[in-house]
């Protein structure tokens, strides 16, 4: 019996990456791309209404985090897996990673081919870790010592208070924050108050360094 092509959900905010991947995935019979987001908020609400085989995401997008579209998108549609896509090869980004769901984590560096590995092992429900992760920061991972650093880091924040650091961090103001995320001035003011004492930063610049340590901001 032959086999259905897997069906792929690219989430990419730049533009000429997203249509390249395209370009590549659909050159053969393997995958069908079923949909394209550029944005964090774009990609949850696509992946749920098409419920694509595997979602090929970026950490680093606009209005909602990578990790917190993955968290959004296993409570909301589980049956779709996610493959992380990324240049961030960091302990923490890897470990957060995981902790929201992913299936598979794959680095911009890597070759066409180890890409394709990826989609097809996470599409037929396997784990796929990228060559270029480390056995180090697999081990930590896997004996728990990632969970315990994650566990001190923006896990501690919502989901909500996660959107509202990125936006932060890239320079919206709160007024803009609540118009983008259809929300309130005074819920911004809050969640932005609720953030600043769980990580016990008190202001915007603090925050912004915060979140590129943390892979929100490329």
């Amino acid at each position: 019996m032959e086999q259905k092509p897997l069906r792929i959900l690219i989430a990419e905010d730049h533009t000429l990456f997203r249509k390249a991947l395209v370009a590549l995935l659909t050159n053969g019979d393997r995958y069908v791309i079923v949909g394209e987001a550029s944005d964090g908020l774009e990609t949850v609400q696509m992946a749920c209404d098409i419920v694509p085989d595997v979602v090929l995401m970026d950490l680093t997008m606009p209005k909602m985090n990578g990790t917190e579209a993955i968290i959004e998108i296993k409570k909301q549609c589980d049956n779709t897996r996610v493959l992380v896509f990324t240049a961030h090869d960091n302990e923490e980004v890897i470990f957060e990673a995981f902790l929201a769901g992913v299936s598979g984590f794959i680095l911009k560096d890597d070759t066409e081919t180890e890409l394709m590995n990826a989609i097809d092992a996470v599409g037929g429900g396997k784990t796929y870790l990228s060559p270029g992760i480390s056995r180090t920061v697999i081990d930590g991972y896997l004996t728990g010592r990632g969970l315990n650093r994650a566990s001190t880091s923006l896990v501690g924040l919502t989901v909500r208070e996660r959107e509202v650091l990125k936006l932060i961090a890239e320079g919206y103001r709160n007024k803009e924050i609540a118009d983008m995320l259809y929300v309130s001035e005074t819920t911004v003011r809050k969640h932005r108050a609720n953030i600043m004492e769980k990580l016990d930063l008190h202001n915007a610049s603090t925050l912004t360094v915060y979140a590129m340590e943390h892979g929100l901001l490329g």
